[in-house]
């Protein structure tokens, strides 16, 4: 523990500037403030370094563009590779592991080491990959780069540690899995075809063990040429020349026959004993012509046969082969049993299937019962049991993209009744139809940690949906689904004002959300400048939704003018150019008048019934104005103890009390000062057309201090960017499609980038001096926050409050007069009358947050939930029941003060209230910027967490702001990680890692620590099922008596060793000291010691067993041979 402490005596606001150079905190109009008492503030920080650390946790959502599919049929694991290099494992819920190849390149093809906890990867970049899956974090033993060779197919027979491979020359080689080195037995394309071919067979697409004797090798090339090489005389038994390419092989499992799949969309069968053509064409999808041809078809990409037990007809299972004239036909998985097709319409391209066996033997009736299908978006199983096909119900949260993902927000120590009570209401609404059998896929083990506690994610969608998530123990799990489009009419082209040159495709897109968990009030920003505000109610209700219509403008041009004041944030012009104003741009027909006083959207004005959950009870929204669109909204905060809400944009400040549903103050940014702007502005020109706030930077990210808002007028006059700055008039719509989180801005918009400021937008350093092109912009107001705080230095007692941060680093506090009493509260009115205190940070506000002079968090207040849709009880009235966190009633010593934590994108500083003198500050960072800032709790304490634009994640203790951890995380970072980057308490944080997939991180040891024991197993010991019993006759006789040692044929004693040129052997970190660092230290090693004494007692256990049986075995041979001796001892040799 240590004691920090600082004397507060002989301070005033207008200190003097540090040595650092950040502006001196003051006044708004500069004049010294009444010294404190002098005392001691005595802060006791437990926050150290040590208590940090980065560390991904899990990684939920679908796949981001999938390439390949794989599953372990004894372990009952499934296995998909993507891309960008990524490998994702899934078991039962909750067992759910990401692994990355460091090369990122794209994963071809995966091969499970069935049963053994093993996987084996193959890259894009000609490489092999073993992953040890007997650990929780698993990690790569061996890695096999070819060097002259490009890798086209790979397969790993069952129980055999040779690993075939083809490639792109139409070779085989064999690796061998334990020591992952090349044998030197190979099969070159020009011996596995006749001399007399001329032409190359192509690269190899299939390699397959013949089912009745594993010595032969099927080997399938993209021409149409197929080989049976025996692998004993290193010869071909037979070879097919066929007319169609070849996209995929399947066995019958006795050996005798094979299908295969062509580009022409037909399925030809193949007989062992008559290779000279197939037995049987058919195009499953092609119609016969006039003509008598067959109408082409689409290439057939794969093709699976199996059979079963309980019918004489085998399953046909394949993908594509549907004829070419059917234009706009979505993708099909065509099912084909007997005389019976079924064809499965898929929403999304078939990336890869495969048809799940009880089996692992391929000699062996089949008996399938699912098909598992990857698509380009989403991830179907279909269950093969039942006639009408119906698909399982996924456990897993692969629809987190269901519409794009374009904001989120992350409570962790929610309420604890708040999640079954969103999941109760959600489960209602869940769809129908599913196949009522148990998950296939449900391999590995999870239990939930003992340090749990209920955490909840929501996203926002570009279609207005809202999604809550059950988060807690890494799982993730959704609730509750609410589409925020049925508050509005559809736009019709008849609306004068509201026509589609309006809106486009994403009008209802969620900006920005605002969740009180306490009181169960939601609020959603919505790309169309408005704000809806929902109660929760366990009760259907009829009601109508009241609308508040905003004017939001600016009467004055923010621009600052030229001043040699050191201490304000914007510096004087160095070229001297003063701002020209730009003519108007032509106005379209319309007008003007049909486009002035108009919401973008109808709200409902009817009745409507609403189901249980979240209602709607309040809709906000700003108003065109002269034929221009309103400006998006930049900044919310709701209070539900206060019955406020406030929302902020570059032209102003509203705040609407929606308990009686009125506007209690809609003012511009520079009416918020008064006289007590700290800057000069010059007045405003005559008013231009603004250019839309839409605009977006191709996939980077601009700090919102130099670009806010578009002010409507080129930044330099002739400058080069003149010409791009074309201003959008009323005719053109203010508002384009929403492209999800991924090309969203991370605050503000920005109106137009050279090309070298996008590439440089995150590393560039730039000075903490704003040149008058970043100058030459409006204020916006980027920060809201209500609390209980001193309005004045002269305030004895707090009172409920309004923090205003902007974007010039200035922050302003609001006192507000509220009536405590409920009845009063719902017909006397707020008093808000903004007070002229400012206070001055670099940077735009991003945080505010109070802390108690102990050091301790100090919360909002907030209503207590209380559901107003349920029947009156005349004998318990519903009162609101309000808990507040005021300073007076937080630290008794220190009930006259709290300390208030402000964060801009680049220096945070604390001040002490009501005397507003700074006690601490740190400049964050100089050259980047803070793009997400949050006051958290962890361990027990209380500090600032900080996400930068380089990828830097930082925290800070408080009060002291001491750098406690600086790390690059995220070196490159995009809009999408920018825009969804949130921390929450607990240590624990998470982002949008891909427009798919959500990624949760932790920045807390303590959490590092426990991790190994909150992630599934994805291995359990499981014994290897039996093969069947051949028979007497067939085992007797030795219908397939020759045994084939692969170890004798492949082996460096007979086969030599390979070439060294043509692969290296690179080792991989999967070993002991791999373990050691995913497992993390003496805990893991203990956990590893006790998993391995498991294993090996397991395995003696299995051999006393197998003794156990040998010897009852024995003896009841002893038995029945004594029997038999003397049965037969007095017998004549005649008499047998």
């Amino acid at each position: 523990m240590k004691k920090f402490r600082k004397v507060l005596d002989g301070l005033t606001t207008s200190s003097p500037v540090n040595p650092g150079g950040s502006p001196a905190c003051g006044s708004a109009a500069g004049t010294p403030s009444a010294t404190p008492t002098p005392r001691e503030l005595e802060i006791h920080e437990t926050l150290m370094s040590e208590h940090f650390q980065i560390c991904k946790t899990v990684r939920h959502g679908f796949p981001y563009q999938p390439t390949a599919l794989a599953f372990d049929p004894v372990q009952k694991i499934l296995a998909i590779g993507t891309r960008s290099g990524g490998v994702r494992l899934l078991g039962r819920p909750g067992v759910d592991c990401h692994c990355q190849h460091e090369s990122g390149a794209a994963v071809l093809q995966l091969q499970f080491l069935i049963n053994e906890g093993a996987l084996v990867t193959a890259c894009a970049d000609d490489t092999l990959h073993l992953w040890n899956l007997r650990q929780r974090r698993p990690a790569i033993l061996h890695s096999l780069k070819f060097n002259r060779e490009r890798i086209t197919f790979c397969h790993l027979p069952f129980q055999s540690k040779w690993l075939y491979v083809g490639t792109e020359r139409g070779n085989t080689h064999i690796v061998n899995i334990e020591s992952f080195v090349l044998s030197g037995y190979v099969i070159m394309w020009n011996k596995a075809i006749e001399l007399s071919t001329k032409t190359h067979p192509g690269p190899v697409v299939h390699l397959s063990d013949s089912p009745k004797d594993e010595g032969k090798l099927l080997i399938g090339f993209e021409s149409g040429t197929i080989v049976m090489w025996d692998l004993r005389v290193k010869r071909a038994d037979f070879r097919i020349y066929y007319d169609e390419a070849i996209h995929s092989v399947s066995w019958h499992h006795e050996g005798r026959q094979f299908m295969c799949s062509h580009s022409d969309g037909s399925l030809s069968m193949w007989n062992m004993r008559n290779t000279a053509k197939p037995f049987q064409v058919t195009f499953p999808h092609g119609k016969t012509q006039r003509d008598g041809r067959k109408e082409s078809c689409k290439p057939i990409l794969k093709v699976e046969y199996k059979t079963s037990r309980n019918s004489s007809e085998a399953f046909v299972v394949f993908s594509g082969g549907l004829s070419y004239d059917k234009a706009g036909r979505r993708p099909t998985l065509t099912i084909m049993h007997g005389k019976a097709i079924t064809v499965l319409e898929m929403d999304y391209p078939i990336v890869d299937f495969m048809v799940l066996c009880d089996t692992p033997y391929l000699n062996e009736v089949q008996e399938p019962y699912a098909v598992v299908v990857l698509l380009e978006k989403d991830f179907v199983v279909v269950d093969l049991t039942q006639s009408n096909f119906p698909i399982f119900e996924n456990p897993y949260p692969m629809d987190v993209h269901e519409s794009p993902v374009t904001c989120t927000a992350y409570f962790a120590d929610c309420p604890p009744d708040i999640i079954p009570v969103l999941y109760s209401i959600g489960a209602k609404h869940k769809k129908t139809g599913y196949s009522h059998k148990e998950w296939p896929v449900s391999g590995g083990t999870w239990t939930v940690g003992s340090q749990t506690y209920p955490e909840i994610i929501v996203t926002g969608h570009a279609d207005g949906s809202i999604k809550f998530w059950d988060a807690t123990a890494i799982t993730l799990q959704m609730l509750y689904k609410l589409k925020t489009s049925k508050v509005f009419e559809n736009p019709k082209s008849g609306d004068v004002g509201r026509s589609g040159e309006l809106v486009e495709e994403d009008p209802y897109a969620v900006q920005m959300i605002s969740w009180c968990p306490q009181s169960r009030i939601f609020c959603v920003v919505g790309t169309s400048a408005h704000v809806i505000l929902y109660r929760f109610s366990k009760h259907d209700a009829n009601t109508t939704i009241t609308s508040l219509e905003v004017r939001l403008q600016c009467e004055m041009e923010d621009v600052i003018s030229p001043s040699d004041t050191e201490n304000t944030p914007c510096y004087s012009d160095p070229s001297g150019l003063s701002p020209q104003p730009q003519p108007p741009s032509p106005r379209s027909n319309t007008p003007d008048s049909a486009r002035d006083s108009i919401s973008c959207l109808k709200v409902k004005d009817r009745m409507i019934r609403m189901p249980p959950g979240y209602q709607a009870e309040l809709v906000v929204q700003l108003l065109w104005i002269d034929g221009e669109p309103p400006q998006q909204i930049t900044s919310l905060d709701l209070n539900s103890a206060y019955g406020l809400l406030a929302v902020g944009n570059c032209n102003g400040l509203a705040v609407v009390d929606y308990l009686q549903k009125t506007i209690l103050l809609c003012m511009n940014t520079l009416e918020l000062y008064g006289s007590a702007d700290p800057f000069q502005r010059l007045t405003r020109s005559p008013r231009k057309n603004r250019q839309s706030t839409s605009d977006h930077v191709n996939g980077h990210c601009t700090s919102p201090t130099s670009q806010p808002c578009p002010s409507g007028r080129a930044r330099v006059p002739g400058g080069p960017e003149g010409p791009r700055l074309a201003r959008r008039g009323p005719g053109r719509p203010p508002f384009r499609k929403a492209q999800s989180a991924a090309c969203m801005e991370v605050s503000l918009p920005v109106s137009s980038l050279t090309e070298e400021s996008r590439e440089n937008s995150f590393s560039r350093s730039r000075s903490s001096s704003v040149s008058s092109i970043d100058r030459e912009t409006k204020e916006a107001v980027t920060t809201l926050q209500f609390m209980e705080s001193y309005g004045r230095k002269s305030d004895s007692l707090p009172t409920p409050c309004l923090w205003v941060g902007t974007s010039l680093g200035l922050v302003l506090i609001i006192p507000m007069s509220i009536p405590m009493d409920e009845q009063e509260r719902q017909e006397d009115p707020v008093t808000v009358a903004p007070a002229g205190t400012v206070l001055m940070l670099k940077g735009s506000i991003l945080r505010v947050s109070f802390l108690d002079c102990g050091g301790a968090l100090i919360h909002s207040p907030y209503e207590v939930w209380r559901d107003q849709q349920a029947p009156a009880d005349p004998d318990r009235p519903r009162k609101r029941k309000l808990v507040n966190f005021s300073p007076s009633s937080s630290q008794e010593a220190s009930g006259d003060c709290h300390l208030a934590v402000v964060c801009s994108e680049r220096q945070a500083k604390v001040f002490l209230m009501p005397t507003q003198a700074c006690l601490y500050v740190h400049n964050i960072t100089e050259s980047s910027f803070v793009l997400r800032a949050d006051v958290v709790s962890v361990c027990n304490s209380v500090g600032l967490a900080c996400f930068c634009a380089n990828g830097h994640i930082m925290t800070l203790s408080l009060p002291s702001l001491r750098p406690l951890l600086d790390v690059n995380y995220l070196p490159q970072t995009d809009m999408r990680i920018a825009r969804t980057f949130c921390f929450t308490n607990g240590g624990q944080a998470l982002y949008l890692c891909s427009p798919t997939e959500i990624q949760r991180i932790t920045y807390s040891q303590e959490m590092c620590d426990n991790l190994q024991e909150m992630l599934g197993e994805l291995f359990t010991p499981i014994e290897t099922p039996e093969a069947q019993n051949r028979g007497f006759l067939k085992g007797f006789f030795g219908g397939n008596s020759q045994t084939f040692d692969r170890e004798e044929l492949f082996g460096e004693a007979s086969a030599g060793k390979g070439s060294r040129s043509l692969a290296q052997h690179i080792p991989g970190q999967g070993g002991m000291e791999g373990m050691k660092a995913a497992a993390g230290g003496v805990v893991g090693e203990l956990a590893r010691a006790r998993i391995a004494l498991d294993e090996r007692g397991q395995r003696l256990g299995e051999l006393e067993e197998r003794t156990a049986l040998m010897m009852t075995s024995a003896e009841t041979f002893s038995k029945h041979a004594h029997e038999m001796m003397l049965k037969c001892k007095d017998k004549k040799w005649y008499q047998f």
